[in-house]
């Protein structure tokens, strides 16, 4: 298995359930054959600039190792969830 980083950003104006609901629906998707080493969620933050017309975005942080195969689901399904605004999956290399 390899380390892996996601940081994804979930739209403001969902509620606090909505939220749970979208960290827990992501990283059971991770641990359907991985890990999770760290979870953070680091609140809402401004963005630094306009993304479909959202100025604020409530920020999470997961680092965690797994399969390509993981990787390709959790972005498969990122890319089709209406509560993300952006997110970035990298493979976490330390130097």
């Amino acid at each position: 298995m390899r380390k892996y980083e996601v940081m994804y950003i979930l739209r403001p104006d969902i509620e606090q359930e909505a939220v749970e609901a979208a960290i827990s629906k992501f990283e059971g998707i991770i641990n359907n054959g991985g890990e999770i080493t760290k979870s953070e969620v680091m609140g809402k933050r401004r963005l630094a600039y306009e993304i479909e017309k959202f100025r604020d975005g409530i920020y999470v942080l997961v680092n965690f190792n797994a399969t390509p195969e993981v990787v390709a689901e959790l972005d498969r399904v990122m890319k089709i969830s209406d509560e993300i605004i952006r997110y970035l999956i990298v493979n976490d290399v330390v130097a």
